[in-house]
């Protein structure tokens, strides 16, 4: 990333938060609108979660070496934490998730059309049946197991390459479990992005759950950051600061 420009590296973010929000989070209401009236089976979790982990996989490779491809506000902070990106560029890069979440989630919409919305937008939620304890556990867990597998792939020790496909690969496998919890976000701008979006088009957003989203979500990136840091002992102090990575995601 020698020699980019901060607004080259802050449109990477904004491009790779939006294709894993319109490709993600939309294969979520373009399953539930090709199903019909046809119950939600375990054959479309898998499909969901490949889109997510599929997408992630491109967006490593396409804009890993110009922002590092954090589109994850909680990877941006655990990378923060752990030294390995400045924290002044911090929160720029939030910003330009969140407007990506929200470029995303209104393509949703331009693609599918009102019956996205009306069938939820792929928005992350969880029943009276799951309860705030237990959606703070699933998103903390599963976002947890996101960072650090972000933060130990792209470690300097590690097989070069293969950050792309090991960060799909566990994004694909940690919405299996997380998801019949709390539809498995496990990043702040996928909660919020097509929650605004469906605010501002009139559907039902329950605004309420959104705090356990997010205080779950970034203490799991510090979890990860003070977790990897005692697993590697690098060179860099918790807090210092750095070059941003290269290839990070979700």
């Amino acid at each position: 990333m020698d020699g980019l420009r901060t607004p080259q590296r802050l449109a990477a973010e904004v491009l790779g938060t939006a294709f894993l929000v319109f490709i993600g989070v939309g294969s979520v209401p373009a399953t539930l609108i090709v199903n019909g009236d046809a119950p939600f089976t375990m054959a479309d979790l898998g499909m969901i979660s490949l889109a997510f982990g599929t997408v992630v996989v491109a967006t490593v490779y396409a804009f890993g070496h110009v922002s590092g491809n954090h589109i994850n506000p909680a990877v941006t902070l655990a990378l923060a934490v752990s030294g390995q990106f400045p924290w002044r560029q911090v929160p720029a890069y939030l910003a330009a998730q969140l407007v990506g979440a929200v470029l995303g989630a209104l393509a949703i919409l331009g693609t599918l059309g009102d019956r996205a919305s009306e069938v939820g937008l792929g928005i992350a939620a969880y029943g009276t049946d799951v309860g705030a304890g237990q959606a703070f556990i699933a998103e903390f867990v599963g976002t947890f197991i996101l960072v650090l597998t972000v933060l130990l792939v792209v470690h300097r020790a590690a097989a070069p390459g293969f950050a792309g496909v090991a960060i799909g690969l566990v994004v694909f496998a940690a919405i299996i479990p997380v998801a019949p919890a709390t539809g498995a976000s496990i990043n702040p701008a996928r909660t919020l992005g097509p929650m605004l979006v469906q605010q501002l088009w009139g559907g039902d957003v329950h605004w309420g759950q959104a705090p356990v989203y997010l205080a779950a979500e970034f203490l799991a990136g510090v979890a990860a950051a003070a977790t990897a840091y005692a697993l590697t002992r690098t060179s860099h102090r918790l807090g210092a600061t750095a070059e941003p990575v290269e290839s990070t995601v979700r």
